[in-house]
């Protein structure tokens, strides 16, 4: 039976774990303020960053969904309606989105191994880890087409045309030359700094795994310990490591297609994603790149399939999945503990107040309602 009787951080040979900071670690040129952080909330939530005025940064990753979104892959630009109910408008000649919409929580955190910080303008972001810091990551939504940008701006003008919105607003100018006294007020980058900004003062550095961590030994249940234990010795942990519960890097599962898109989204080529983030599953489902797994349970008996030298994919066969995962040792009999212990990962602690308005004037988180 394992003893449960003392803690410390976590440390074993080939993975650690330790409690989320309580510091956020922001870029020298991005130092965090209020001014920032309210400026960027209301930029978060309005829809006056999208094409056509119709779709926020916070329609996909909105606070009642852990800054996710309760639906497979998102709709954008001409889409209504909020979650699971969200659907296009007709006429349609918008795609959906091909990628399941990651949590904003904890994004600060991005890069983080064994509690030292990375460099935060090299942090990793998206499914595919195209780009780097949450000031990239922030306007590249704007850019795509199904995203925020739409039909009738190119991706050449669509920064442009955002950024000559923003200065005819009168509220915004104020705000950004607030946020930003020593600087142009408002450029694509000062856009950038603004919604990153807020996008860092998003964290859950207190769960009741952190908690357990940093020494209170009834923070969690026994099942849950119990799952903790077993998440490491089926091998999980050799992916899901570190304070985020991830190594950042890019690997070849064989997670089912989703129906809803005409193509395999193969990544940049190679069917690899990157590991994401455990911290506040329970809030965040549906689960994986394209959101085809709903809950904890389907999740965990996926990874024992791959186990049993399974594949759900028909373009990745069970031979080109990656080695750390065809040697995990998951049965059964390990799927209720460690879903027990990934329930622990979760924090209802952050920012859930939404803005009663916006400086456009539009429908703040864009047209959900």
């Amino acid at each position: 039976m394992v003893d449960y009787t003392t803690i410390a951080k976590v440390d074993e040979p080939s993975f650690s774990f330790s409690a989320l900071p309580s510091q956020i670690n922001a870029p020298s040129d991005n130092t965090l303020s209020q001014e920032k952080i309210v400026l960027g909330k209301l930029l978060f939530f309005d829809p006056i960053l999208s094409g056509n005025k119709d779709v926020a940064c916070a329609t996909c990753h909105h606070p009642s969904h852990g800054y996710a979104e309760f639906r497979d892959l998102s709709i954008g630009v001409n889409g209504i309606g909020f979650g699971a109910n969200r659907k296009f408008n007709s006429p349609n000649t918008i795609p959906i989105v091909k990628r399941n919409a990651h949590t904003v929580l904890n994004t600060a955190f991005n890069g983080m191994i064994d509690s030292v910080t990375s460099n935060p303008k090299k942090a990793a972001m998206f499914w595919d880890n195209r780009v780097s810091s949450l000031e990239a990551q922030a306007l590249e939504p704007i850019k795509a087409l199904e995203e925020m940008r739409g039909t009738k701006i190119s991706k050449v003008d669509i920064l442009d045309t955002i950024i000559q919105r923003l200065k005819n607003n009168k509220r915004y100018v104020e705000l950004f030359t607030n946020a930003f006294p020593n600087k142009s007020s408002i450029t694509t980058s000062t856009l950038s700094k603004a919604i990153a900004s807020f996008e860092r003062s998003l964290t859950t550095p207190n769960t009741r795994f952190d908690q357990y961590l940093n020494g209170d030994l009834n923070a969690l249940s026994s099942s849950e310990k119990e799952g903790f234990e077993t998440f490491k010795r089926v091998g999980c942990a050799e992916c899901h490591k570190g304070p985020m519960f991830s190594d950042y890097k890019l690997h070849v599962l064989t997670v089912p297609e989703n129906k809803k898109l005409s193509f395999a989204d193969s990544a940049l080529g190679d069917f690899k994603f990157r590991t994401p983030t455990l911290r506040n599953l329970r809030l965040t489902a549906p689960y994986m790149h394209n959101g085809t797994l709903n809950n904890l349970q389907e999740v965990v008996e996926f990874y024992e399939g791959i186990a049993g030298n399974k594949s759900r994919n028909p373009n990745v066969t069970a031979k080109k999945t990656d080695p750390l995962i065809r040697k995990m040792r998951l049965k059964t009999k390990d799927i209720h503990p460690i879903v027990s212990f990934l329930n622990s990962l979760s924090s209802n602690d952050f920012d859930k107040k939404i803005p009663q308005q916006v400086p456009s004037g539009l429908s703040v988180g864009g047209d959900i309602y």
